[in-house]
């Protein structure tokens, strides 16, 4: 069906908090200030859209955090 081989996974914010132990409201003013990726926009308006984040990108970003604290500790 997909002509992409790539998958693209969307989680909630719920998702993203879980996963990076991170609030709501943490999360969207990291997005809004470039240090967390940034959410799509499913449907609705600016404030009550439905968003969903790129689950790839939110473990890319947790990967990054990894890296950061292991060159720390070297």
């Amino acid at each position: 069906m997909s002509t992409n081989s790539r998958d693209f996974r969307l989680i909630s914010i719920k998702e993203a908090c879980r996963l990076t132990s991170l609030s709501r409201s943490s999360i969207f003013l990291k997005s809004k200030a470039g240090k967390f990726p940034k959410p799509l926009r499913l449907s609705g308006d600016d404030d009550g859209a439905r968003k969903a984040f790129l689950l790839s990108e939110v473990e890319a970003w947790i990967a990054d955090k990894i890296a950061v604290r292991d060159q720390e500790a070297a």
